[in-house]
């Protein structure tokens, strides 16, 4: 008993902060992980079905559900569990399609300057162990579905929001986004151009979390997101990036539109981040609560 005491007393003196990065860090990183454990041990089907409950269990939990029971409030505000009125839904979808958009539209701005490394985007994405071709989209879905819950989860619910309550939303979405980097440095497509655009992904979608008091709107940009990344630039399964450099071809049409289409589309994701934010007051669930679940579980 005396060394669980001074274990539960020493986790209590940890700084808030500091216990929300390190939970909110191994909760997307763990959780993440679970589908490609059941996808190479149980096969595409009986993967996505496990994946599937696994994931509506872990929505279950960080909404409030399931042990510690006494913090089950704290654990919901947390994951920013609040109702959005129907205005809020438009906005929160207009800025989830934009922000996929807007980060597609710099990736292929990315490669206009730069040669696109297929090897090295296509590098461990490889699904021709999969044997059809509505198998990989099966594998591409759940995914981007897998990656949207677990790190939104992780990164804009438990590590950021308990940091905003302390230090304010942009110290909170600065040090989110920096860790959401940290995640994916590990990938062979996580090059030096990659890194401000998955940091600049981190911060929308942090913005974002905070201007809506949910989770939801981020995990679908996420999602979106992340079935182009899948589809397209990692397993090339929709289709190949083959357009060549500006310094080889020119200023074209093609890139002319690209840079409309990121100027267009990150104007709104900002404006509905705006928007999102001069939401009515009642929409928003009271999240300034008493006891938080880092120091709980």
């Amino acid at each position: 008993m005396k060394v669980n005491s001074h274990s539960r007393f020493s986790w209590r003196r940890i700084p808030v902060s500091l216990k929300a990065i390190i939970a909110g860090f191994l909760i997307a990183a763990i959780t993440v992980n679970v589908w490609l454990l059941l996808l190479f041990n149980l096969g595409v089907g009986a993967a996505a079905v496990a994946e599937s409950l696994f994931l509506a269990l872990f929505l279950w939990w960080a909404h409030g559900g399931g042990p510690p029971r006494s913090a089950e409030v704290a654990r919901a505000n947390t994951f920013r569990s609040v109702s959005l009125l129907p205005r809020q839904w438009l906005w929160g979808l207009i800025a989830a399609i934009s922000f996929a958009a807007t980060v597609h539209s710099s990736i292929v701005l990315l490669f206009r300057f730069v040669s696109y490394p297929v090897a090295a985007f296509r590098h461990g994405y490889d699904l021709s162990f999969i044997p059809s071709q509505s198998l990989r989209w099966v594998v591409v879905v759940i995914s981007a579905a897998s990656a949207a819950v677990c790190e939104e989860s992780g990164f804009r619910g438990f590590m950021q929001q308990p940091i905003e309550q302390r230090h304010g939303v942009k110290v909170a979405v600065v040090i989110s986004s920096f860790f959401f980097m940290s995640l994916h440095l590990t990938k062979a497509w996580a090059l030096l151009g990659m890194l401000p655009i998955i940091f600049g992904a981190g911060m929308l979608l942090g913005f974002l979390a905070w201007s809506a008091g949910s989770l939801i709107p981020g995990m679908i940009g996420h999602f979106v997101m992340d079935v182009g990344l899948f589809a397209y630039w990692w397993t090339g399964i929709a289709g190949s990036f083959d357009a060549r450099p500006i310094t080889e071809t020119g200023v074209d049409r093609a890139f002319v539109i690209a840079c409309f289409a990121f100027a267009v589309s990150l104007t709104f994701v900002l404006l509905a981040i705006s928007r999102l934010r001069n939401a009515p007051p009642r929409a928003h669930l009271n999240r300034t609560i008493r006891g938080s679940p880092l120091a709980t579980i």
